[in-house]
């Protein structure tokens, strides 16, 4: 071959590979557009503030549109020749799969119309969403009114779903129901402007005319008084006169129990995890850790608290009053001191740290008695807001000293604040990278820095070591329980 035609090849392949990582970055961006749009809250929490006037449409046809949307993005990355791309692009190109294809799973199980959610449900989202979206200018009381005065189409869009779902046999369980209700009840019992949806009208704006102060706060409060409040009603009375009488008891928790429900397992599996897993395969490997877990359980009992046998052991961790915490603001310190201390440790074991800082905050009150006992909320990408470890402080007398500092750890620094900030801060890679991706690579790294935390001396004592074990054996013991109800029928 002449040296012209091997150079005529050599920009034909060029061309070629260029082509294909210039329709990958394409594919990439409009994917995040895309999921932008169609999660305006997560738009805002991200710290894009394009969409702040909106909430999701939750109509069947936006529903439709938004899976034709994924179908289309996933035959399209599909379609590209990943020998023509670098390794990283195919990394990209493979994480666009997953997640679209993680997003199509989850649609297709219609679990989005008839899942009941005190931890995480349109009541709890909405109550949330003042944490996160700032008002500096009149423009953006504009848009929190123009967001509030659409909660009405939401929330009925969201009753609409419940009532087609219930028609078809799919219905949730009646614990969440009892404990959504509760929520809502409490809600319920305040006047209109002590809810937080109205607390950003109490809040004074730097450079804000009286006029506008007026005009916002009586906007405002008028949005949640005439809409928000009648909206929220409408969604109790239908979770209470409709949904708790068809919802299924404690007996029947599993998806197995709902028509399409063990396809519906097998898609969350794959959505959770990137990979086709069996049940019986999550569950025996539940069963395996939980074996180990419980002779490491055993042999710290004997060395700390002189106990001879797992049972004794574990009666000594739940019953030991010493060993809870008897105030709230003893519970804050402490998530306090262990976020400095690990926060000051790192840049001796990184060598990439985040820009962002990592704060705690309390979970909000609104919430915080059906509310998990700690997470982790992203920093915005524009760098607006820093990540947050919140920290439920409900019931101190309940909370095990000895699990502070590794929940501490995992939920902050070097957990996932460390993972997720320093993502999201990654040069040259698509948005959607930096901000998604599998739930069992980012709570992977939040457990496995659980013990490394014990590597870097983080741990104030020996009796923490429990802590470690006691999220090891949860971790476990929910890969046993969650198949054991959803795939194999358990009460």
């Amino acid at each position: 071959m002449s040296d012209r035609a091997t150079a005529a090849g050599a920009t034909t392949a060029d061309a070629t590979e260029g082509a294909a990582a210039e329709r990958l970055r394409a594919l990439a961006e409009a994917f995040w557009e895309d999921h932008l749009r169609a999660h305006p809250m997560w738009a805002t929490i991200m710290g894009d503030r394009r969409y702040d006037d909106r909430l999701p449409d939750l109509s069947p046809d936006a529903i439709r549109a938004n899976q034709e949307r994924l179908w289309a993005t996933l035959a399209a990355a599909s379609a590209l020749n990943a020998g023509q791309l670098t390794q990283a692009e195919q990394v990209t190109r493979q994480m666009l799969i997953d997640e679209v294809g993680g997003q199509l799973a989850a649609l297709g199980t219609g679990l989005h119309e008839w899942t009941v959610d005190p931890l995480e449900g349109p009541h709890v989202s909405l109550l949330n969403l003042p944490e996160y979206q700032s008002i500096e200018k009149p423009v953006d009381g504009e848009r929190l009114t123009a967001r509030w005065r659409a909660i009405d189409t939401y929330l009925d869009a969201t009753i609409d779903g419940l009532r087609r779902a219930k028609a078809s046999g799919r219905v949730a369980v009646r614990t969440p129901v009892d404990r959504t209700i509760d929520e809502l009840r409490h809600l319920e019992a305040l006047a209109p402007e002590r809810w937080k949806l109205a607390a950003p009208a109490d809040v004074p704006h730097d450079g804000w005319t009286a006029a506008e102060e007026a005009a916002f706060a009586d906007g405002l409060r008028a949005a949640v008084r005439e809409v928000a409040v009648p909206a929220f009603r409408r969604y109790r009375e239908v979770l209470e006169d409709e949904i708790r009488p068809a919802a299924r008891s404690a007996d029947l928790p599993g998806l197995l129990h709902v028509p399409g429900g063990a396809d519906a397992y097998r898609a969350m599996i794959r959505s959770h995890t990137s990979l086709d897993l069996d049940p019986a395969e999550i569950h025996a490997t539940g069963l395996a850790e939980i074996e180990e877990i419980d002779g490491q359980f055993v042999a710290l009992g004997r060395r700390l608290l002189a106990t001879p046998d797992l049972p004794t052991t574990l009666h000594a961790l739940r019953t030991d009053r010493s060993l809870r915490f008897e105030t709230a603001d003893e519970v804050f310190r402490t998530a306090q001191a262990s976020l400095e201390r690990a926060a000051a440790a790192i840049p001796s074991w990184f060598g990439r740290l985040p820009k962002a800082p990592c704060e705690v905050v309390r979970i909000p009150e609104h919430a915080e008695v059906h509310q998990t006992i700690a997470y982790y909320a992203w920093p915005a990408m524009d760098g607006s807001r820093a990540g947050r470890y919140y920290i439920n402080l409900y019931a101190p007398e309940t909370r095990p000293r000895y699990e502070a500092e590794t929940l501490a750890f995992h939920e902050s620094i070097p957990g996932h604040h460390l993972q997720i900030a320093i993502a999201q801060e990654l040069d040259g890679l698509p948005a959607f990278q930096r901000a998604l991706g599998s739930n069992a690579f980012s709570e992977g790294w939040g457990l496995y820095t659980e013990r490394l935390a014990e590597e870097m001396g983080l741990y104030s004592g020996e009796m923490d070591r429990f802590g470690i074990l006691s999220f090891d054996a949860w971790r476990a013991g929910r890969l046993v329980v969650d198949t054991g109800m959803h795939a194999f029928g358990w009460t």
